[in-house]
């Protein structure tokens, strides 16, 4: 199946030289926004359909070769400033950091909270952008969370100083002097913004974060709507659903939203909801 370009050519043979000609490799010395603008990729072609855990682009790399990425191979792709943020940012329109960022600020106005008194835990923080649009609402305290250096290295390369403190943690068995250290940070708000399900945060670690807020903390988070139907098997339709039901979890905003654009251009819709912790998670 031929990719697709982002500058709307198909994939051929012809495009791609075309490419590979003019493709200039992002530098570490280039600022984001330059190594966004240098970066060529391409999508499958439009009537190629994948699921959202299989989708994948290619890249030209810096010999000129183009090279495959699949797009839940996050350590790959923040290794190359800029690309996570081309891929899915500039190509396929994701809007999720911002969107629940605007609900979790209505929020905090009708409740009387200013966002400049919260204390965040970032999970699945990647290279930083859920803080970057925290901090550009007057969140001053974020910690930063992810399993994968990569992310982290990201983060301090393309937006430093934004973190108070960054970990990498396995949150399904966080050691016990990590977990004191978080909690010192007296943390009052949980983000987890298109990170949950697809085995990229289970369950079992979203928990582990969730224990760490205080109590009538605020929870933002988005899932993909599968997630939470009946049929659902990743355990979150269940721990979620019945935390909603028994009031632990008080939703204040939810909202149905896209996500982003699939490779195939078709909307992926995302639960976007806001919460207060009244009490521990079902299950």
């Amino acid at each position: 199946m031929a990719p697709t370009a982002v500058n709307g050519t198909n994939g051929s043979r012809d495009h791609r030289a075309v490419l590979e000609r003019t493709a200039t490799p992002p530098s570490r010395h280039m600022s984001l926004e330059e190594a966004r603008t240098t970066l060529r990729l391409a999508l499958p072609e439009p009537g190629s359909k994948f699921s959202q855990d299989d989708e994948w682009c290619v890249v030209a790399e810096p010999d000129g070769t183009w090279r495959e990425y699949r797009f839940h191979d996050y350590d790959k792709i923040f290794r190359m400033p800029g690309l996570y943020e081309k891929i899915f940012y500039d190509v396929l329109g994701c809007d999720s950091p911002r969107f629940m960022v605007g609900l979790l600020n209505e929020a905090l106005a009708t409740a009387g909270v200013p966002a400049e008194t919260l204390r965040v835990l970032d999970l699945g923080a990647g290279n930083g952008i859920m803080a970057e649009e925290l901090a550009a609402v007057g969140v001053a305290h974020t910690v930063g969370v992810d399993i994968l250096v990569e992310a982290k290295e990201a983060a301090e390369r393309d937006r430093p100083d934004l973190y108070a403190d960054y970990h990498v943690a396995d949150f399904t068995r966080l050691p016990a002097p990590q977990r004191e250290t978080l909690l010192a940070h007296r943390l009052d708000t949980l983000t987890v913004v298109a990170a949950l399900g697809f085995g990229d945060i289970p369950p079992a670690a979203f928990r582990t974060a969730y224990d760490l807020i205080a109590p009538d903390g605020w929870v933002v988070m988005t899932i993909k709507d599968a997630f939470l139907e009946a049929t659902d098997t990743s355990g979150f339709a269940g721990m979620i659903g019945e935390s909603i039901r028994s009031g632990a979890l008080e939703v204040v905003r939810r909202e149905r939203f896209q996500h982003r654009l699939a490779t195939d251009r078709t909307p992926l819709l995302y639960e976007g909801i806001v919460a207060r912790k009244r009490g521990p998670l079902a299950g």
